[in-house]
């Protein structure tokens, strides 16, 4: 069943116009911010050549082009968790779901996993873009891996908030900047927190994601994504049980 509804949200989601914009958009947006990288890393070589541990060209390019990719999911993905069940609400389907022999659990897994793996065959493009550069260097294949796993867990935790707050209201847009509201003010709590101990870190997903932009396969960072988005999976299952039984 689970599967059964993912299908039905990969389906819907490439039947919209609107996403193959925002796939045209953010691909172009990838590619030149990879050239403009690329460029600056080529006027600087010379001077690099003379230092003694100079960083790599996946340091150099790699790295940033993950993490511009994991701020720009922050921004981009409430625009398709708004309509996941919001929509379904305002349109008065959500009540067919439910009366339906389908479980919570099956509703808001299938949906997770549905624009999950749009979103993953979205940035597999990041790779794909940066091991073109194999052709006439070497790159660090433990760093990308390690961006690209610490990209799918913080896509997670994003996807997650947002599939929580759309079941909230029946409004799509109220979902949307809600759960950018939320996003953005955990990172700007993130970003104004000065103490290194500060607890505004541990709340921030881009925080967390850090570590594995850096090449670090740290166990309480992946903990805290799993967690992170294990709660407001369980949240949104919640939300749909009391829609069923108190309507």
């Amino acid at each position: 069943m689970i599967l059964l509804i993912a299908r039905r949200e990969l389906r819907s989601l490439f039947a919209m116009p609107s996403t193959w914009f925002i796939l045209a958009i953010l691909q172009f947006i990838f590619a030149w911010f990879f050239l403009a990288r690329l460029e600056a890393f080529l006027e600087i070589q010379p001077q690099l050549a003379q230092l003694a541990n100079p960083p790599g060209v996946t340091v150099t390019l790699a790295a940033p082009l993950f993490f511009t990719a994991g701020f720009l999911l922050m921004m981009l993905v409430p625009m398709f968790t708004m309509r996941l069940i919001a929509e379904e609400r305002r349109n008065q389907t959500l009540a067919l779901l439910l009366s339906s022999p389908l479980s919570e659990r099956h509703i808001v897994l299938g949906k997770f996993f549905g624009l999950m793996s749009f979103l993953l065959a979205l940035t597999v493009m990041l790779p794909a873009i940066i091991y073109t550069l194999a052709l006439g260097t070497t790159l660090d294949h433990g760093l990308i891996l390690s961006n690209c796993i610490g990209l799918i867990l913080l896509t997670a935790s994003y996807v997650a908030l947002g599939l929580y707050v759309s079941a909230l209201t029946s409004q799509p847009v109220i979902a949307a900047i809600g759960a950018l509201a939320v996003l953005i003010g955990l990172w700007l709590a993130d970003m104004a927190a000065t103490a290194a101990d500060s607890p505004w870190h541990q709340l921030s997903p881009l925080y967390h994601f850090q570590n594995f932009n850096a090449g670090l396969l740290d166990s309480s960072d992946a903990a805290f994504f799993v967690l992170f988005t294990a709660f407001f999976l369980l949240l949104t299952m919640k939300r749909l049980h009391n829609n069923r039984v108190y309507g």
